[in-house]
């Protein structure tokens, strides 16, 4: 028997459904400059195991540094003791797998020397102070990871895993008629260091401090009902915040989403159809397997408005009777895996996006969409427009600041009736639960009707 089938016996020793080790190495290096000074300058490596139990309806989860099988093993009895509740399941034999990726990582972003890297923030700095003499602060964070995982599972599996992400995030803050503005901008997924090319560098900075340049001289933005034409160029946080999280099965199954019992009903307009897919090349929420050792997959969970699937972790998949849709994530081996979005995206349609443009005789485009609110039981949402414009007879008009757009998630992808033929990504960590992850979130042009526009402007 081996030390993994020890550890997973004594698991299940006292009873339960399932169990399994999560063992992970990380190494990583982090890099922050703010106000022309380096405020963080980290390179580490982070490792340890997390031991879970589940027992008919709870999780049990222990977490160490300690790698020593013995001393596992012992912690395995402790979880199984303190878990008090009845269950049958009896750890299988163990097979090994090892994860491929149809691409290749080029440079491992923890072998480049420090230098390098803290010559790549310094040039971002240093490039957007002398595009724009109004900013004011400059933020540039730079972050990569190199994962190793290690899940075996009750079920007979053991599965290997390596992944590496790189990012680089630049905010800047700028001020003209004593008034401040901020733009943000971040690149980055599942590369090596090799993603910093002198294009891709070159147009983070641009991108941003146009952003930052337009919003010094914008216009308040109008306050009314209006038809928005929700650009590529916005990713996809729209789907992330306004329907994605309300799909995932911890709330969606458990009656704190408003797309709960509506498996087969319609939720958005027939050219709307919406996927979770963990299996494209580079994306940041990209993995071959998630962290209880499914194996990746497309998951379909909007097909024509026809609301198909919910987004299960082993756990809800366990207590639903429904298969894992390989959406169990955590942090790191010190939090329990819990449903969540990997890249999620709605598909492109067949409409032109310059002709979404042209068709909007009075509205508003949004660029660039920040952060928000969303209250997942109602649907409502609450977004920042970070670069908006409006539209007027088919043209783009003047930008507009200090702008929000307010509707219903439901509401909204019902009102969706054209989708462009072009895709945008956007990219970040996700936080739920006290837990990040990194995820992609995309989106072709989208127009949409009856969305409240919230600003200082007059009201129409």
């Amino acid at each position: 028997m081996s030390s993994e089938e020890k550890i997973l016996e004594a698991l299940l020793s006292g009873g339960g459904i399932y169990a399994d080790i999560f063992s992970e190495r990380k190494e990583y290096s982090l890099i922050q400059m703010e106000s022309q000074r380096i405020e963080k300058l980290e390179k580490g490596v982070d490792e340890g195991v997390g031991l879970r139990l589940i027992k008919p309806w709870k999780t049990f989860l222990a977490s160490t540094t300690s790698k020593d099988k013995d001393r596992l093993i012992d912690l395995a009895r402790w979880v199984s003791q303190t878990a008090t509740d009845p269950g049958t399941a009896v750890s299988k034999e163990i097979s090994q797998i090892k994860a491929r990726y149809p691409f290749q990582i080029s440079v491992d972003p923890y072998d480049v020397d420090m230098r390098k890297k803290l010559d790549l923030v310094k040039g971002v700095e240093l490039a957007a102070r002398r595009m724009e003499p109004r900013i004011k602060q400059v933020k540039v964070v730079y972050g990569d990871t190199k994962k190793r995982v290690t899940i075996a599972t009750s079920d007979g599996l053991s599965v290997e895993d390596d992944r590496t992400q790189v990012v680089l995030n630049l905010l800047i803050v700028g001020e003209a008629n004593n008034e401040m503005q901020t733009a943000y901008e971040a690149i980055g997924g599942f590369y090596g260091f090799e993603f910093f090319t002198e294009d891709r560098i070159e147009l983070l900075v641009r991108t941003t401090v146009n952003r930052l340049s337009g919003l010094l001289s914008a216009i308040e933005a109008p306050m009314g009902m209006k038809t928005v034409v929700l650009s590529s160029e916005a990713g996809g946080t729209m789907v992330h915040e306004a329907i994605g999280h309300g799909l995932e099965a911890d709330l969606a199954m458990e009656g704190l989403s408003c797309y709960k019992g509506l498996l087969g009903q319609e939720i958005a307009g027939p050219l709307v159809s919406i996927v979770d897919d963990k299996t494209v090349p580079h994306l940041r929420g990209t993995y071959a397997y998630d962290d209880e050792g499914c194996l990746s997959e497309r998951t379909v969970l909007v097909e024509k408005g026809i609301l198909k699937n919910y987004l299960f972790d082993r756990f809800h998949s366990l207590k639903h009777g429904r298969p894992s849709t390989a959406n169990g994530r955590r942090e790191s081996f010190r939090f329990r895996p819990i449903p969540r979005m990997s890249n999620t995206m709605i598909l492109p349609g067949t409409d032109d996006p310059e002709g979404i443009l042209r068709s909007v005789d009075d509205g508003v485009l949004v660029k660039k969409m920040g952060g928000g609110q969303v209250d997942t039981v109602r649907g409502d949402f609450v977004f920042e427009i970070s670069e908006g414009y409006l539209i007027s007879k088919g043209q783009i008009g003047p930008m507009i600041k200090n702008a929000t757009m307010m509707g219903n998630g439901p509401r909204a992808l019902k009102d969706i009736d054209m989708v462009g033929t072009d895709l945008g990504v956007g990219i970040g960590t996700c936080g739920k639960d006290g837990q990040g992850v990194p995820v992609a979130d995309a989106q072709p042009t989208l127009r949409i009707h009856n969305i409240i526009v919230g600003g200082k402007g007059e009201k129409e």
